[in-house]
């Protein structure tokens, strides 16, 4: 077990004690060069209470989740391992589950997955032996039975937090509340969300989970990220499904000079994050700030959220200090 971060560490430590958490996004690199996850923890260490491990995001080949998971928990980042049902059959995603509590990672995210043909490989042959949903049940099974699928009982159980995602904004609006009603029933225990820039619209999917119960069983995380140039507005626009950019929003980032935007999207993802937390049944947020990881101490410092109180001795325990 590495010495960074021990289970029941991190995010699982945040939501038992009423912090409001936050999360963001570690992308393994397109290689094998260790030093690339290390310079992005040392971005986040103190910042997050985990980071999630992207698991071949968008369908593209990256190092293993769990190889990256390992290396940002020796550098005192508390990770978040993503699981995707697309690239491994039950077998495989029960192994490496197991790998994932004998290696002491404390959380899981679990999820279908993006299809190959959107990736970098559209010729690979796709699994989804199981769906997001499914897999959740498995992996609860798998934690509190101590089996597996088969029925065979396993000598020691794993002990990770289960978490799933959700899109309060893709439509029909009407069943997303429903959705992730259905994977805390399976056994997800947080939620992160799609990028949030309508509040209204996300105000009511919250009220609706608050209505049925799910925020008292399920810490849901907001998805939250800066807008950093006219070419991501586009992009999420138009290359995003379920992304909804409120017309407000896009008129404010479009008032302002071209080399004005990234510092108006960084404004603005502050402003967010404050405002989502006087929503009710909010947990946290989960930042997505990809290849920007640099920037997202100063998001949080401009929406107020302090430096997490163990950052120094994750640092100790790890021997990584902040040169790295």
């Amino acid at each position: 077990m590495s010495p960074g971060v021990a289970p029941g560490g991190g995010l699982k430590a945040a939501l038992d004690g009423g912090r409001f958490a936050v999360t963001a996004e570690l992308g393994p690199p397109r290689g094998a060069d260790p030093d690339a996850v290390a310079r992005t923890a040392a971005h986040l260490r103190g910042w997050v209470d985990a980071a999630n491990v992207t698991d071949n995001q968008g369908a593209r080949v990256r190092m293993s989740s769990l190889g990256a998971a390992v290396l940002a928990q020796r550098h005192g980042v508390s990770p978040v391992m993503q699981l995707t049902c697309r690239d491994r059959n039950r077998m495989a995603l029960q192994a490496d589950l197991l790998a994932a509590g004998a290696l002491g990672i404390p959380h899981v995210l679990l999820l279908t997955g993006d299809h190959p043909r959107l990736g970098d490989h559209p010729e690979a042959k796709p699994v989804f032996d199981l769906d997001g949903v499914q897999l959740t049940w498995l992996a609860r099974t798998m934690r509190d039975d101590g089996v597996l699928l088969s029925g065979q009982k396993l000598t020691v159980s794993p002990q990770w937090m289960i978490g799933s995602v959700e899109n309060p904004f893709a439509p029909p609006l009407a069943i997303r509340a429903e959705r992730l009603s259905k994977k805390v029933a399976a056994g997800a225990e947080f939620a992160q969300t799609q990028y949030v820039f309508d509040l209204g619209v996300f105000g009511q999917w919250m009220s609706c989970l608050r209505d049925m119960g799910i925020t008292q069983q399920c810490a849901v995380l907001a998805g939250v990220g800066p807008i950093r140039s006219l070419r991501m507005l586009e992009f999420l626009r138009s290359g995003v499904p379920g992304v909804n950019i409120p017309s407000a929003v896009e008129h404010r980032l479009r008032s302002v000079p071209s080399d004005r935007v990234g510092e108006e999207g960084m404004r603005l993802c502050a402003e967010t994050i404050q405002q989502l937390q006087e929503i009710p049944g909010v947990a946290g947020v989960h930042v997505m700030a990809f290849g920007f990881e640099h920037g997202v101490p100063e998001i949080l410092e401009r929406a107020g959220l302090a430096r997490r109180a163990n950052a120094d001795a994750h640092s100790v325990a790890t021997g990584s200090g902040h040169a790295d």
